[in-house]
């Protein structure tokens, strides 16, 4: 494996905790601190730590400083490991389903792959959670496929993709309407559309302390299908690319519907509001879409990109979707029945994956995300007017109109937010400074539109040099201003680039904590390859240059990923333009200095202000056996950590900033969600895709592999590790189907869980 820099590790020292939390250093020696020298305190160290959380952590199946074993110790309990097809909690802790895929939902069905959850609380135990539904295209179509007809009651495909040559439908609208497979395909892809979206359910507490539905009139889906079947359910549009849409004179495509859009998909996570709504993220778009547009922001036909019969991507061929009315924050009003959802395009379009808000009364609302890309960045939209009451629906219409920014990071710590209008001087980020020296710009040819990659630095010069690009607005063309900002939102991603925003290792989801003022970001993973990566001089190793030669797979300055904080100047005022950013904890083994998981993605805080995390580390890598380290990447020694899982990072206490684990989510899952209730005695959790590679588990088969381990101390060992192939969760039960479903955990005495 692949060392990583002098630089890395200064940076994820227990001391950095210490600074960035403002706590006395004398934490650092105090006597049940966490070091790889605990030797004999180790049981010690684990009875100190069940009592100050009040519940003892989970082990995991990679040696844990806090699981109480010296390293001795953990070469014996650790050599066999089985792996469990659940959502394994702590002693004293249990969960109940919710709701899984296939479950009615209004006039539809609670889709597939669920996600980010909000919750709105309507009255004592009473709530409605709005649950986005991710994808059900790629990676899930086999196991999608396989257990749709077990879920469903019917058949999904009856052979008619069978002859499609090169599973590959170039023109949907084109094919002869006497085809009988058109209305079949057709029908396949309304299935899949279908879901994909948005949930609202509405639910209560029952006396035992699980959460149940209710089935309110309110309860409905938000998704492609729905609004295809029934114009009343189409979206609403705000803000300046919504004069885009509008417009008659379009370069590109036009769908006909003005600013209306047709529903949501690839809906990944999202925030919660003060004022009672949830803002859902549209993250993978371009899936299913041409994702670059025209100089006026239009977009490039459907036909674009093909419709894919073996991953299900390109169903915007199949329905002609306009490109650029996806990809964008869409708020929901879950007790608003009539609402299907509001695209405020204000906030950007580009691959979403969260929102955080920094909400305080009689200041601008500031509004973060991040594009979930390998060279994404981190955006911070400032609204024009003021919040008047924080808790006022009012304040959605501070959405509709400000200033989006994307931020732009130094090596001493501190950044600052440029903004993305017309007058910002262009200033492109540069091959030479990305990791995998490859950086996409809005193609010099306007009249063509779209994107070009470059991967010399002489050849963006001369763009700007030889054909005279000076200002952002010069790459866009609209009627007005509010078009020519509304182009640039559309292209968010490209227009940052050209501006010189720092490209950021793979943005996932963020949290702002209104006590500390501090912004968390969890970046899943450093890496490069042959498309837009991370800045070089930022995310990568000091000694990067010398391993040129290393594969793509390979070529992952760290591939475990890190959690960075982010704090806005004066005092984290919400118009501030200018932040300090650090390093909060990286991933790894904690042999090398890790904290102990890799890959981290959804982010929740306490009403402690400790911070919560999930990991999404790849299904096809989970449990991938690793018998000989020499030589492999840091991202295949990702199969070492078995399922992916949850954990607490506390900060504030002794043991501040340390990562304890607390569950671990089902076979080949990503566990999601990460949602407290108000008063913080349940932790709704969304295990996603249970069994995405091997599908059902066949009379509850696994194997046995072997794994080259290390204890807290790095001694090597080895461990039997038996594996399941396939899922059965939620049911458990033999050659059933997986499903994803939402959970609620909670207490078995009902307690606060922390």
């Amino acid at each position: 494996m692949a060392k990583t820099t002098n630089r890395l590790v200064t940076i994820f020292d227990r001391r950095k905790f210490i600074q960035f939390f403002g706590l006395s250093s004398a934490l650092l020696t105090s006597g049940y601190g966490f070091t790889n020298s605990f030797s004999g305190n180790a049981k010690e160290l684990l009875k100190r730590i069940t009592k100050e959380l009040s519940w003892k952590p989970i082990s995991m199946a990679v040696p844990m400083i806090s699981d109480g074993l010296t390293p001795d110790q953990q070469i014996e309990f650790y050599s066999e490991y089985e792996v469990q097809d659940d959502l394994v909690l702590p002693e004293g802790f249990t969960y109940n389903v919710i709701a899984s895929w296939g479950d009615p939902v209004g006039d539809s069905r609670y889709g597939f792959n669920n996600d980010h959850i909000g919750f709105v609380e309507t009255g004592k135990d009473r709530a409605y959670l709005v649950v986005n539904h991710e994808n059900m295209d790629f990676d899930s179509v086999e196991t999608y496929v396989e257990t749709f007809p077990m879920v469903m009651g019917y058949s999904l495909l009856d052979g008619v993709f069978d002859e499609i040559e090169d599973n590959v439908i170039w023109d949907f609208p084109a094919m002869d309407e006497g085809d009988p497979r058109k209305a079949m395909i057709k029908s396949i892809a309304l299935e899949g559309a279908a879901d994909m979206g948005i949930s609202v359910i509405s639910v209560e507490r029952n006396n035992n302390g699980d959460w149940i539905r209710t089935f309110s009139d309110r309860d409905r889906r938000i998704s492609v299908t729905q609004a295809l079947n029934d114009p009343a359910k189409l979206s609403k549009s705000t803000g300046p690319a919504s004069a885009v849409f509008r417009k008659h004179n379009k370069i590109g495509f036009d769908d006909g519907l003005a600013d209306k859009c047709i529903g949501s998909y690839w809906n990944c996570s999202g925030t919660t509001t003060p004022w009672g709504t949830v803002i859902s993220a549209e993250e993978w778009h371009d899936a299913h879409v041409y994702g670059p547009v025209k100089a006026d922001g239009s977009s490039f036909p459907p036909t674009t990109i093909p419709f894919v019969t073996t991953t299900f991507s390109g169903l915007g061929n199949i329905f002609e979707l306009a490109g650029n009315k996806y990809g964008w924050g869409v708020e929901v009003d879950p007790e608003n029945k009539d609402d299907y959802g509001t695209k405020h395009t204000m906030l950007g379009r580009y691959h979403h994956e969260a929102f955080a808000l920094n909400c305080k009364k009689n200041r601008p609302l500031a509004v973060y995300a991040g594009d979930d890309s390998k060279g994404g960045h981190i955006y911070k939209m400032i609204s024009k007017a003021k919040v008047s009451d924080p808790k006022s629906k009012s304040n959605s219409g501070l959405l509709e109109e400000g200033v989006l920014h994307a931020a732009k990071f130094s090596n001493d710590g501190t950044g600052y937010w440029i903004p993305l209008i017309p007058d910002t001087a262009l200033d492109p980020v540069l091959p030479s400074k990305s990791i995998g020296g490859t950086v996409s710009l809005p193609n010099p040819d306007r009249m063509q539109g779209g994107i070009k990659a470059y991967t010399k630095d002489d050849d963006v010069n001369s763009i700007y040099r030889d054909i005279g690009f000076k200002k952002l607005g010069d790459l866009y063309q609209g009627d007005d201003e509010i078009e020519l900002q509304g182009a640039i939102l559309i292209d968010a991603h490209y227009a940052a680039n050209a501006v010189g925003a720092t490209g950021c290792p793979r943005p996932e989801d963020c949290e702002f904590d209104d006590n500390k003022g501090v912004l968390y970001f969890a970046f899943t993973a450093i890496t490069g390859g042959s498309s837009d990566s991370p800045d070089r001089e930022i995310f990568a190793w000091d000694d990067f240059e010398e391993n040129t030669n290393l594969t793509d797979n390979q070529n992952d300055p760290y591939r475990p990923g890190i959690i960075v904080k982010i704090e806005d100047d004066n005092n984290a005022a919400p118009e501030s333009l200018t932040f300090k950013w650090e390093i909060l904890a990286m991933g790894g083994e904690p042999s090398d200095g890790g904290a102990g998981w890799a890959s981290p993605d959804n982010l929740e805080i306490d009403d402690k202000g400790n911070l919560w995390m999930v990991t999404d580390i790849s299904s096809e890598i989970l449990n991938e056996s690793i018998t000989d380290r020499d030589g492999v990447s840091n991202s295949t020694t990702r199969g070492i950590y078995s399922n992916n899982s949850a954990w607490f990072i506390p900060t504030s206490g002794p043991y501040l900033g340390q990562s304890l684990p607390f569950a671990i989510g089902p076979i080949e899952s990503e566990l999601c969600g990460l949602q407290f209730s108000t008063d913080q005695k349940t932790l709704f959790l969304t295990p996603q895709h249970p069994g995405v590679i091997n599908g059902i588990r066949r009379d509850m088969a696994s194997e046995q592999r072997r794994y080259t381990m290390k204890t807290t101390d790095g001694r090597e060992f080895t461990q039997i590790r038996k594996v399941p192939i396939g899922s059965n969760w939620p049911s458990k039960k033999p050659n059933q189907p997986p499903k994803s479903s939402i959970v609620a955990v909670r207490r078995l005495d009902n307690k606060k869980i922390i």
